[in-house]
């Protein structure tokens, strides 16, 4: 297994996506009673009775790539000939979630204590719109691919090398992978320190530890430097 390292984007006011995910667009609730009126439907037909109007039930599941044990066919969820075929059958079925951009106050907070799960617009966007957002982040600090990134292998003996040479930061990784220790923004500069010193140290440890960890010491330090530029945190796991 490897050791990652993230930063932790949520406090830094720059993080590029720090206002989608702040915005609620979706939640799904635990169980929809009482909340009947603001929770969107979907049209569905029993299984029982779109049996009855398919011909062919094995190709009509096969090719619309349902659930054969779900109870209700979904007509969303099927090619536009047999949705035709099935949709004046179809009758309108709590989704269990609720679009919150028009709710009142009082029904956003309703929907909010019951929720089961929430999207927000973060989850919204697409891969590549995720992509674009993180490329061009203050934050994203592995070659414009985001703000997480790796550390190396879980077995990596830079941290013992670190131990050796007085880096605690970089010495607790393991440690602080177990016990989900969090590193605030003044520890940035302190592993910057420590990166300084680990690269100096390292020809002293041999050729086979520069060539093995001179990428952990330089993903670290621009790790640090994007934390310093947020003014943020920073963990291992």
């Amino acid at each position: 297994m490897g050791i990652n390292i993230g930063l932790e984007y949520e406090d830094s006011e720059c993080a590029g996506c720090r206002d989608l995910r702040k915005q609620i667009v979706k939640v799904r609730v635990k169980e929809d009673s009482g909340l009947e009126s603001i929770l969107e439907k979907d049209p569905v037909v029993p299984v029982g009775k779109a049996r009855e109007a398919i011909p062919d039930w094995d190709e009509f599941v096969t090719r619309n790539s349902l659930d054969p044990d779900e109870d209700f066919v979904y007509i969303r969820n099927l090619k536009k000939a047999d949705r035709k075929i099935l949709e004046p059958l179809s009758e309108e079925r709590s989704s269990g979630w609720a679009a919150t951009e028009n709710l009142t106050a009082s029904d956003k907070e309703r929907v909010l204590s019951a929720a089961e799960e929430i999207l927000t617009g973060w989850d919204m966007i697409s891969f590549n719109g995720m992509s674009d957002i993180c490329r061009e982040c203050p934050l994203s600090w592995d070659k414009g691919r985001g703000c997480i990134g790796a550390f190396g292998p879980d077995n990596s003996m830079l941290p013992k090398i670190a131990e050796k040479y007085g880096c605690p930061i970089t010495a607790s990784v393991p440690g602080s992978v177990e016990s989900g220790r969090r590193f605030g923004p003044e520890d940035a500069e302190k592993l910057l320190i420590e990166c300084e010193i680990l690269r100096e140290k390292l020809p002293e440890e041999g050729k086979l530890a520069v060539r093995r960890y001179s990428g952990p010491l330089e993903r670290m330090e621009e790790a640090a430097r994007a934390c310093i530029r947020g003014r943020c945190g920073f963990y291992f796991f």
